[in-house]
């Protein structure tokens, strides 16, 4: 066996210059040494590739291989990320100077300024592209990109004016787009440890994210729509108009959806201000339209009971214009049931039943025929709910609770006395006269009573005559007196127009007598008013000769005439739609002289328009009235006072029409023919009307 050779030791401390073991040099050959005279005449024996190799050799290093794994961005992009290297710095590098340290600071603080610096047209550009990027992402796969609606906010908070409206306009497109047509209800605790599918937990992980951010919008809407005030700048002014379109707009797109309310805060909020301006008008249209297009009644209710709150606590100190809106209501063609301010009148059952189901015959079914028709009321009720399709006692709960606030509102203007809303009101209880239940009936009728009476004071109390010229330098403008007490008039008796006709001639015990008396004692004052037939679009020169001249009010819920106004009433009192011949034939003879007299002063149109409603008079009472013609057929003694404030006590049987020979020979064409068409009804009537 042999033996293993000896390991070679190796020597730590250099040899001895003399001794044998140090190796030679790379650069000569092997014999002796030369000596420095030597050095070029031995310069061409040296070995140069042998110390090129035993040189020390600089390799580049390698690239890094990257080992991280791609992850996804919150916009959903799939993305390799990229570590920069980090240089190893020389051990030896902090021993530089305090000076260069010094000296580089400015240098890289100066580059860092020059790389934030971004001109706005450059931020508004990049904004674009991203709102654009991220907005597609998300309408593409709402679900999958829920983290965009964060990535739209953050972009939506810039200190840049126009990327701030940019933003908001654009998560307004993508809510509009992506919200459900459902309510999302908050998880309970019971829902989050229930055990889910994946798709229903990916499901309800994007409902959540999708309130929570569309609540945190909202609110910035709100907050931005609190600067459209008097006195701030006009870019706080235009960032809340675009607040206030978008809020517009989702109310009338997602009325169903959650934070309604705050929505409606924000239309009302701006329609309680003073100022009047696009943003105001937009948003009273846009009530408009939620009440028209509203078919469960739910967001009417929303909106209506909020309206009424912002009125109450102002006193009712809002434009005319907001209280108008409840006259787009739905309930006003769909609602059945009558109300008033405090409860609702249902619709009661037939009492002859006592209480009993009405019997029907029944159809004979076989058995499977029964459970065919108890499947197909299954299936049928799953698609309605499906659907989202509002039962009718739903509808009719959310509208009676409606058109009770609505009541509360009128009859609270009406004891308040406003005048800026009187006919407004009264317009809309007008509208809602087949709503009213007989219950509310006695209030009303007084309150009407009370504001004819107050109008007739205060057009006597202003008299042009006794006014002190001191203070009538600048007066203002108030509403019309006549114009108010036409429409007390008109409501009146459209209050007993809009019931039943079998309930109004048998239940109904109304005493409409004060409004006939009034309406009576008016004629003649209004025949010689000299502006009966101007309005507030009429162009006409300001009198040179009055104390005060102001232009007329501009009325913007009823812009008809006085005249038209007139012919309403008049046509409620001698014409009425219910029991039409039960009229006494005293009060048609006595308002029949007047309005002959009342012709004969009128302007021209007004003159044809009462001659136009005498002729449908006579042809429905010729009969009753004949005798006015006829100075034989005299049914009276004594003789006819015109200035009687009575209709009774005017004796209208005791004189005869004599105005007609005056208005054959009227200078205008169209009175000769209306008084012509009046005397040949009044002859058709005495053959066979009335």
């Amino acid at each position: 066996m042999a033996l293993a050779p000896a390991r070679k030791k190796r020597r730590l401390s250099p040899p001895e210059s003399g001794s044998p073991e140090t190796s030679p040099s790379t650069l000569v050959e092997t014999s002796d040494a030369p000596s420095g005279n030597d050095f070029f005449a031995n310069a061409a024996r040296w070995n140069l590739e042998q110390d090129y190799e035993t040189r020390p050799r600089k390799v580049k290093k390698k690239d890094r291989e990257n080992t991280r794994l791609p992850i996804k961005t919150p916009e959903g992009r799939v993305e390799q990320l990229i570590v920069a290297d980090i240089k190893e710095e020389d051990n030896d590098s902090w021993l530089g100077s305090d000076e260069e340290k010094d000296n580089a600071t400015p240098e890289s603080a100066e580059v860092k300024i020059e790389e934030t610096k971004v001109s706005a047209k450059q931020q508004i550009l990049a904004a674009k592209e991203e709102l654009a990027r991220v907005a597609s992402l998300i309408n593409e796969d709402p679900e999958e990109h829920v983290g965009g609606f964060r990535t739209l906010a953050q972009i939506a908070s810039s200190s840049n004016l126009v990327v701030k409206k940019l933003g908001l306009a654009t998560q307004m497109a993508v809510y509009k787009d992506v919200i459900p047509g459902y309510r999302i209800r908050p998880l309970g605790d019971s829902d989050m440890t229930e055990k889910v599918s994946r798709e229903v937990r990916r499901l309800r992980s994007f409902e959540q994210g999708l309130v929570g951010s569309y609540q945190k919008y909202v609110n910035e809407l709100s907050k931005h729509a609190r600067s459209s005030r008097c006195g701030v700048s006009e870019a706080l002014s235009s960032l809340a108009t675009v607040a206030i379109s978008c809020a517009c707009t989702l109310l009338l797109a997602v009325p169903h959806f959650n934070f309604r309310g705050e929505l409606i805060k924000i239309l009302v909020t701006k329609l309680s201000g003073k100022r009047i301006d696009s943003d105001y008008t937009k948003c009273r249209e846009t009530f408009e339209t939620v009440f028209r297009d509203d078919e469960d009644g739910t967001a009417s209710l929303d909106a209506v009971t909020t309206l009424t709150r912002m009125m109450k606590a102002r006193n009712f100190r809002i434009d005319e214009s907001v209280l108008n809106t409840f006259l787009h209501l739905r309930l006003l063609s769909e609602f059945s049931s009558k109300g008033s301010q405090n409860h609702i009148d249902r619709s009661q059952p037939d009492p002859a039943l006592k209480g009993k189901k009405p019997k029907f015959k029944k159809e004979f079914r076989t058995k499977k025929q029964r459970k065919l028709e108890k499947e197909r009321k299954a299936i049928s009720k799953e698609f309605n709910e499906a659907d989202a399709i509002v039962s009718h006692e739903e509808r009719d709960k959310m509208q009676a609770e409606t058109l009770k606030l609505v009541f509360v509102t009128y009859f609270r203007i009406l004891k308040a006395r406003i005048p800026a809303l009187t006919g407004t009101v009264l317009e809309g209880l007008a509208k809602y006269a087949h709503l009213i239940n007989q219950d509310f009936f006695g209030d009303l009728l007084e309150a009407l009573k009370d504001l004819t009476t107050h109008a007739t004071s205060s057009h006597d109390d202003a008299d042009p005559s006794v006014e002190d010229p001191s203070t009538s330098e600048a007066p203002a403008p108030t509403r019309s007196a006549t114009r108010d007490s036409l429409l007390c008039i008109i409501t009146a008796f459209a209050l007993l127009e809009g019931q039943d006709a079998h309930k109004a001639a048998s239940t109904l015990h109304l005493d409409l007598s004060f409004f006939t008396t009034h309406l009576y004692r008016s004629l003649h004052a209004l025949a010689l008013d000299s502006d009966l037939e101007f309005s507030a679009r009429s162009l006409r020169l300001p009198d040179p000769h009055a104390l005060a001249p102001s232009p007329l009010p501009a009325p913007k819920i009823n812009i008809q005439t006085t005249p038209a106004l007139l012919m309403r009433a008049l046509s409620s009192i001698l014409l009425p739609p219910v029991s039409t011949h039960a009229v006494p034939p005293i009060r048609v003879a006595a308002f029949s002289k007047q309005l002959l007299i009342s012709a004969l002063h009128l302007p021209e149109k007004s003159a044809m328009g009462v001659l136009g409603l005498m002729g449908r008079v006579v042809k429905t009472h010729g009969r009753k009235i004949g005798g006015l013609w006829d100075t034989e057929e005299r049914k009276g003694d004594g003789e006819f006072d015109a200035r009687r404030g009575e209709v009774e006590g005017s004796n209208p049987f005791a004189g005869t029409v004599w105005e007609g020979e005056l208005l054959r020979l009227h200078f205008a064409p169209g009175v000769r023919r209306g008084y012509e068409d009046v005397e040949r009804g009044v002859g058709e009537g005495k053959g066979g009307g009335g």
